[in-house]
Formats: structure tokens, C-alpha cells, sequence
């Protein structure tokens, strides 16, 4: 499972934000759920058209947007290098 499997941008659903594919659950939504602390038990309780791999995408997908928003580090000084 990939992602993009599970998290869609369309711009007639939420704007063009991305949710989980086939409701209207927003990615943000979720992430801000991990980010207080709860668990992927709460999320699916409170959202029950969601499974498990949806949660797991949501994280998935920021790891991935993470890593396009951050520069790339810069090189290591040769006397730091191990040999």
C-alpha cells in the first residue's frame, strides 16, 4: 500500500485539500488528531469510514511532504567523515 492508494486531491471535493479517498475526511483533520496525542483507535471510533491503512497513508503522506518542504542537508566535512 502506497499513499497515494488512499489520500486524493480533487478540487470539487474539500476545495482541493487532500482527504481520504472516497469521504471527506481531511488529511489535516487526522494529523492534527495524532498531534494531540490520540490514538488510531479514537480516529476510527470518531471517523468509522476509516480503516487502519488510511491512518497509516495520513502519515505517510506528511512524511512525504515533510521530506519535499526540507532542503537538502548539507555535505559532511571530510574530518567528520568515518572512514
Amino acid at each position: 500500500m502506497t499513499f497515494a492508494e488512499r489520500i486524493v486531491r480533487d478540487s470539487a471535493i474539500c476545495h482541493g485539500q487532500p482527504t481520504i479517498k472516497g469521504t471527506r475526511v481531511l488529511v489535516r483533520t487526522i494529523l492534527g488528531y495524532l498531534a494531540h496525542g490520540e490514538t488510531t483507535e479514537t480516529i476510527l471510533r470518531d471517523f468509522p469510514s476509516l480503516e487502519p491503512d488510511d491512518v497509516r497513508a495520513v502519515i505517510a503522506f506528511a512524511a512525504a511532504s515533510a521530506a519535499e518542504d526540507l532542503p537538502s542537508p548539507p555535505p559532511v566535512p571530510s574530518e567528520l567523515r568515518s572512514a
